[in-house]
C-alpha cells in the first residue's frame, strides 16, 4: 500500500481580473467546486474567493497530476458558471495558475488564510499578492503566462 500526502495551495484569478463574483455567485460557485471535484475524485479541502481570483487547497491522491486536476476544476466550474446563466457576461478564468507545495505542517495556517481572504484584502491587493508570491518562490514576473 502506498502512502501519499502531498498538498498544494492554487490560485487563479477570472479572466482579465474582472470582479465579478459577487457574494450570491460565490456561494454557489464554492459549492460546486467542491461537490464537483469530490465526484471527481478531487480532495479540496479548502476553498474561497473574493470578487477577482480563487484560492484552492488540495491534496493529490496518487494518481493525478496536478495540471489535471487545475483543468478539471477551472474548466469544469467556468462551463458551469455560464451554463447557470447567473451572470449576465460570460464567465471564465485566466489561463495561467499559481501552485505552491504546502508542508503537512502549514496546512492550518494556509487553511486559515484562505478562508480569511476578504479580511486578508483589505489589506493588500491582488496584485501585491501575487507579486510577493512570485518573488519568495524564484519566479520571473515577465515569465510568459504568468504576466497580469
Amino acid at each position: 500500500m502506498s502512502f501519499l500526502r502531498v498538498w498544494v495551495h492554487l490560485n487563479w484569478s477570472t479572466y482579465r481580473r474582472e470582479r465579478i463574483i459577487n457574494p450570491i455567485i460565490k456561494e454557489m460557485l464554492l459549492r460546486h467546486i467542491v461537490e464537483n471535484a469530490r465526484g471527481k475524485g478531487i480532495y479540496v479541502d479548502t476553498v474561497n474567493c473574493v470578487e477577482d481570483h480563487i484560492h484552492v487547497l488540495v491534496s493529490l491522491g496518487p494518481d493525478q497530476a496536478l495540471s489535471k486536476v487545475v483543468q478539471l476544476i477551472k474548466g469544469e466550474s467556468s462551463h458551469w458558471m455560464n451554463q447557470t446563466g447567473a451572470l449576465k457576461e460570460e464567465f471564465g478564468w485566466q489561463d495561467c495558475y499559481y501552485a505552491e507545495s504546502v508542508s503537512y505542517s502549514a496546512v492550518p495556517r494556509v487553511r486559515d488564510y484562505i478562508r480569511d481572504q476578504e479580511e486578508h484584502h483589505r489589506r493588500k491587493s491582488f496584485e501585491v499578492e501575487r507579486r510577493e508570491f512570485m518573488e519568495r518562490n524564484g519566479f520571473d514576473s515577465e515569465d510568459e503566462g504568468l504576466k497580469p
